[in-house]
């Protein structure tokens, strides 16, 4: 079974939905930006039954250059995270 693709997901939701594919490709695209915002800004978004969309802050560390062996300077830095609720994890097992 192969991955889906953003084309596919527009189709599912255009099936789903009753929507035409440029009218559910718009919902999706309005979805995920809202998301993006809302996580530029340090919010978290949560889809009750579905997961949480969150920000976590990663901090400073030690690396090694595989190449080399040399020792860098990882910077801390904020990262986009997803924690998966109750029944998006009953669905999957």
């Amino acid at each position: 079974m192969a991955d889906m693709t953003k084309t596919d997901v527009v189709e599912e939701i255009a099936e789903r939905t009753q929507l035409t594919k440029a009218d559910s490709e718009r919902a999706l695209e309005a979805f995920l930006g809202t998301i993006s915002t809302a996580l530029s800004r340090g919010q978290s978004v949560q889809v009750t039954g579905f997961g949480t969309f969150e920000v976590r802050d990663r901090a400073a560390r030690k690396a090694r250059n595989p190449q080399t062996g040399e020792e860098i300077d990882v910077p801390a830095r904020r990262v986009p995270a997803f924690r998966a609720g109750k029944s998006l994890k009953d669905v999957v097992i």
